[in-house]
């Protein structure tokens, strides 16, 4: 029997699901257990296709627009939020909706619409097309919210007004390249006006944290994580900032580029915030079979953020 080789995995804490993520899962869980299947969920309730198919097996039906759904069934609206003609085309159809948009997503959304009350044009920071960027910009007017994804784009957007000007930003970015950002549009319109408390939610930041905690010490970086998860995707660009000299995202343990690992002592692994915990538990598996394993926490902070359900779901069908 060959000798595994030895290897040392620091596993980040906090990593995997948040609490807005948990909360849309168990919106949909608890739509199909009141007014049982079919539940359309516009959108991917959240961006992780595990879920997505264990829901879908429960009797969830993911579509992209409202209007692939019958009238006579419940909609879900996902954790990303929508822009603000969605809820009022169900409306207009007397429809049965639910909106799962994560909290911390709606308080930007409040923000963006005090701003706009006071007179101020938004600027954006975010990323175009991803859902949550779409639906934050669509709870305003066309042209009262500007987009900006770097720092060069800063000086590309001409505003109605500087002297009247508001930022916001998606949740799910890079703590640090949105402070660059955030410094170019102070830099450049000095009276524009910034969110009381950022707008990055407190579990893309954790995540991040723990992830440049052990990126100095480690050969690789596995974060697992959707393709199209833009707080995934961020964790192993903070990893390859911070240090680490390889990161590689897969959704999950089939998906480990092995060559690409070969030779390494020490390993990193971490989750984005859509990834369950059982998905982090195949990867250490997987790394188990072939080395021999020694497993060291590396806990940056602690989470104890709960959100309720909707109330429409706590009561009686």
């Amino acid at each position: 029997m060959t000798e595994k080789p030895p290897l040392t995995l620091y596993l980040a804490a906090p990593r995997g699901f948040c609490a807005g993520v948990d909360r849309a899962i168990k919106i949909v869980e608890m739509a199909l257990q009141k007014w049982g299947a079919p539940v359309y969920v516009r959108h991917e309730i959240v961006h992780n296709k595990f879920v997505v198919d264990a829901l879908r097996d429960q009797g969830a039906v993911f579509v992209e627009e409202l209007d692939e759904c019958p009238d006579d069934r419940p909609v879900i609206f996902s954790a990303h939020g929508v822009p603000k003609s969605v809820p009022a085309a169900a409306q207009a159809r007397q429809m049965v909706f639910v909106d799962a948009t994560c909290p911390l997503v709606s308080k930007v959304h409040i923000e963006a619409e005090r701003h706009h009350q006071n007179g101020l044009q938004m600027v954006m920071i975010g990323h175009e097309g991803h859902p949550e960027t779409v639906g934050t910009m669509g709870q305003l007017p066309p042209g009262e919210v500007l987009l900006v994804e770097t720092v060069e784009d800063v000086a590309e957007i001409t505003p109605r007004d500087p002297a009247k000007l508001a930022f916001i930003t998606q949740t799910t970015l890079s703590v640090d390249d949105t402070a660059d950002i955030v410094a170019a549009l102070q830099a450049r319109f000095p009276a524009i006006v910034g969110p009381h408390k950022e707008d990055i939610c407190y579990a893309t930041t954790n995540r991040q944290a723990a992830v440049k905690e052990i990126a100095p010490r480690i050969d690789a970086l596995m974060v697992i994580g959707a393709p199209n998860s833009s707080n995934s995707r961020r964790l192993v660009e903070v990893g390859r900032a911070a240090g680490c000299p390889y990161a590689q995202l897969i959704q999950r343990a089939e998906d480990i580029d092995w060559r690409a690992l070969d030779g390494i002592r020490t390993l990193g692994l971490t989750a984005g915030a859509s990834a369950p915990e059982l998905l982090v538990e195949e990867v250490i598996a997987a790394f188990a079979a072939r080395y021999d394993l020694t497993r060291e926490l590396v806990e940056t902070a602690v989470e104890r953020v709960e959100f309720k359900v909707p109330r429409v779901l706590r009561e009686p069908a």
